[in-house]
């Protein structure tokens, strides 16, 4: 389970000064729950998914894995979820067998043991034709079934994907959708951002949108869309923003004044 409460996060910027990026979140992701994560950039979506992922500290607030605090003992938490983010790098003169299996070293994984995970990761991706190629001569699609490998082979309860699906092309990006639905009938609890509605939608037993730093609404898609009498999934997202816009925009006596 993941259980966040009042979280924010605030970064001081040399131009800005202190800047907000996450402004008094809270919500609970269930054990088995799949939830999706949206919002526009620079929304706080990333940063809400590394403080959970042990990556940043909060501000303010709280936030639990498994009912451990992720500031307090970083390394259970680690232990229990599974991180992939859009930006991470791997590394080059790694093969695909390789960086997965250093990486299942790094949860106490082993020998025989090992071995056999690894084996079952690499038939579920399919990435067996790419196990000893090195991840510089990957393609994207190689590259992101490697991150996937690397977040899944402890096998762990609950998994935060950041864009999983981010810049890659349709066929590929349809086989990792797939996995990742495998993954949710397995009971993992899954925490995801994406800005692709159609597998928000496939996917997602709730949804939380994020916008400027704070949750705007979040609930079950459908009891959202009967909510605001929201066709799809799209229509609902930019009608909350754009009234959150029209909200936070100065009246036009306002502006008026602003001039005089």
């Amino acid at each position: 389970m993941i259980v966040v409460e009042h979280l924010s996060k605030q970064f001081f910027d040399l131009r800005r000064g202190h800047v907000t990026a996450v402004n008094d979140i809270s919500f609970r992701c269930a054990q088995g729950e799949v939830v999706g994560l949206l919002g526009p950039n620079g929304a706080g979506k990333t940063t809400t998914l590394r403080i959970l992922s042990t990556i940043l500290k909060p501000s303010s607030g709280v936030a639990r894995i498994d009912g451990i605090q992720v500031d307090q003992a970083p390394e259970e938490v680690r232990r229990r979820i599974g991180y992939m983010s859009a930006s991470t790098q791997l590394y080059d003169r790694m093969t695909a067998w390789e960086l997965v299996s250093f990486f299942g070293s790094l949860y106490d994984l082993e020998g025989e043991r090992l071995t056999q995970r690894m084996e079952a990761v690499f038939d579920w991706l399919g990435m067996n034709d790419f196990r000893d190629v090195p991840v510089a001569k990957m393609s994207t699609g190689m590259k992101q079934k490697v991150s996937i490998a690397r977040a899944v082979v402890h096998d762990p309860p609950v998994l935060i994907l950041d864009e999983p699906t981010s810049n890659l092309d349709i066929l590929v990006a349809r086989a990792l959708v797939e996995r990742i639905e495998e993954l949710a009938n397995q009971g993992k609890t899954i925490l995801l951002s994406s800005h692709t509605m159609a597998m928000i939608e496939r996917l997602c037993h709730r949804v939380i949108i994020l916008y400027k730093g704070m949750i705007l609404e979040s609930g079950p898609l459908k009891e959202l869309k009967a909510r605001y009498k929201a066709a799809s999934l799209d229509d609902l997202f930019f009608d909350l923003i754009d009234q959150c816009d029209a909200c936070a925009a100065p009246s036009a006596m306002t502006a008026a004044d602003a001039l005089t």
